[in-house]
């Protein structure tokens, strides 16, 4: 009966990635097609003297004047022989760059979601359990106004204050400017990361604390709370015993599945700080043209989010027997 269910499961899943990944394909590749920058153009760049004649034989070489359902038909078949193409700004393999980039980005994503559930959670609990009063206030305000903040603004106001004034972090980059990769120190790598993962991780922390508040009061108003607390029991033991137990795995599905706003935002942030990661390459390519670049990371985003949401989907599922229960019967 397991291994029935596990096998449904797998081609489940298997079918909605596959059916992602041809509708992200298709999409990407026409908005792309209809974007007026001229990709030569941004090939050649500021070199001088490029010939009409030597313009054509790169669109050709690029394969530019084939009409799009050729175009389109020629690189799906180069992705399924793992071919993503080569990148026009960075003159290198897709894939070597996205690899290279997303291990920078994996860091500040890894680092930002880490501190978004934590303080998320704890200041949701804090709301939850003093419901009504001057923290829960205070909190929520703060909470709402952070959520309609961007994060590139919240960026920019940590560099003024922590870097510019203060001076306890540094401007941006990844590592100490003028320092051999080989020579930084893991120190020095992590005071880099820090700034950016926290501007990051203001922009999912928010919706977690507001969600596990209101799971919370939910709790802590029901039935057999109420008569927890006439018979004595503490605020804190009712936390405990009752509260945590019902809000974290909410918490912990919300946080997974808020993987999408941490690589949608670390554009932002990576921009913002100069950080040399996946968000900062696709801002470049969007920004340079460089289509096989641009076309590469959204897969890749898309493969990047449908995993983490999947994750959600299981770790909820093997938490929750109830949950997994009822799907079974629905099946």
């Amino acid at each position: 009966m397991n291994s029935k269910r596990i096998v449904k499961s797998t081609g489940r899943y298997a079918i909605r990635f596959v059916t992602l990944l041809i509708a992200i394909s298709i999409i990407s590749f026409i908005l792309v097609s209809l974007s007026p920058v001229d990709p030569v153009q941004q090939y050649v760049g500021a070199v001088p003297n490029v010939s009409e004649e030597q313009r054509e034989k790169i669109a050709e070489y690029w394969g530019l004047n084939d009409p799009p359902v050729e175009r389109f038909a020629i690189w799906a078949k180069s992705l399924l022989h793992g071919d993503f193409g080569t990148s026009l700004i960075y003159r290198r393999p897709v894939l070597d760059i996205i690899g290279e980039k997303f291990a920078a980005s994996l860091a500040l994503m890894l680092t930002a979601w880490v501190f978004s559930g934590v303080l998320g959670f704890t200041i949701g609990c804090i709301m939850g359990v003093y419901n009504g009063k001057w923290p829960d206030r205070i909190l929520k305000k703060v909470c709402l106004t952070m959520c309609a903040i961007p994060t590139f603004w919240i960026g920019i106001v940590f560099l003024m204050v922590f870097s510019v004034k203060l001076g306890w972090f540094p401007m941006g980059m990844s590592v100490p400017k003028g320092v051999p990769a080989d020579q930084v120190t893991l120190l020095q790598r992590i005071h880099h990361l820090i700034l950016p993962a926290l501007t990051l991780s203001f922009l999912s922390f928010a919706n977690v604390a507001l969600h596990t508040r209101e799971k919370l009061v939910d709790v802590l108003e029901s039935d057999y709370v109420l008569f927890a607390k006439a018979s004595g029991e503490s605020r804190f033991s009712i936390w405990k015993r009752h509260g945590l137990r019902n809000i974290l795995l909410p918490a912990v599905t919300m946080q997974f599945g808020s993987f999408s706003e941490l690589f949608g935002g670390s554009v932002l942030a990576e921009t913002v700080f100069s950080y040399p990661g996946l968000g900062a390459a696709a801002s470049a390519a969007g920004m340079g043209s460089d289509i096989p670049l641009l076309l590469g990371i959204t897969l890749f985003s898309a493969v990047f989010v449908f995993v983490g949401n999947m994750l959600a989907n299981i770790i909820y599922g093997i938490a929750d027997p109830q949950i997994r229960e009822g799907y079974e019967h629905e099946e």
